[in-house]
């Protein structure tokens, strides 16, 4: 899909004396953009964390006081509030807002990156989440759907859960008449530890509605998943 955005460079450079818009130069360390549709989780107890962490180097005979770990236990901790921010927010939101359309074919967003952690080792698993419904006279904005699949993602979680959590909002919210949400991702706990397979993949799938009930609309939607580009 091709999206066309206008040039306004030329009018981003007239206005760029009066409006109030931070340079990149003048915004130091902060984030030149922030995104108020990210989750956000400010009850993470960050001290706790960095004790706990201090706790692990010590206890695998690390000394957490030598140079190098000095800050590990605060990169840490901030990395754990970044990873689980989505624990306090609802992804539902993000499908609040949709639009009447009289159309009544598939609709499809194919390979939405996500990085989860995987609650029974606390290691990540990466991969992409395809999501298709069958509109019954509303659609959303095809971003809201990657948003859900980032919210949802940023908790402890499995990748089963995922994936229905993801294909049950979409149906409730849409009212769709189907629903189907594939996800592939690699876990770093079967290809770093344990019985250690790099390369190996899981797939998951949740199918709602029609995508269910009829084997032939079934077959539809994941010949378009599968499609190669």
């Amino acid at each position: 899909m091709v999206f066309s955005v206008p040039n306004t460079t030329t009018q981003g450079s007239a206005n760029a004396a009066t409006d109030n818009t931070p340079s990149r130069s003048d915004a130091g360390d902060t984030a030149f953009f922030v995104d108020p549709n990210q989750p956000t989780n400010d009850e993470v107890d960050l001290p706790r964390i960095e004790a706990a962490v201090r706790t692990i180097l010590g206890a695998v005979g690390e000394d957490p006081d030598r140079e190098g770990l000095l800050e590990t236990p605060a990169r840490v901790a901030r990395m754990y509030a970044e990873m689980f921010a989505g624990l306090k927010s609802d992804p539902a939101r993000h499908l609040a807002k949709v639009f009447t359309e009289d159309y009544d074919e598939i609709v499809l967003v194919r390979d939405i990156s996500f990085c989860s952690m995987c609650e029974h080792h606390l290691l990540p698993f990466t991969g992409k989440a395809h999501i298709a419904y069958l509109p019954s006279g509303k659609v959303v904005g095809l971003s809201k759907l990657a948003r859900v699949v980032e919210e949802v993602a940023r908790r402890p979680q499995v990748q089963e859960r995922l994936t229905q959590t993801v294909a049950d909002l979409v149906e409730n919210r849409l009212s769709a008449r189907g629903v189907a949400v594939v996800v592939e991702s690699t876990h770093s706990c079967m290809t770093m530890r344990g019985v250690r397979k790099p390369g190996s993949l899981c797939l998951t799938s949740a199918m709602r509605g029609i995508f269910r009930d009829d084997p032939k609309s079934r077959s539809e939607v994941l010949g378009l998943i599968n499609r190669q580009s």
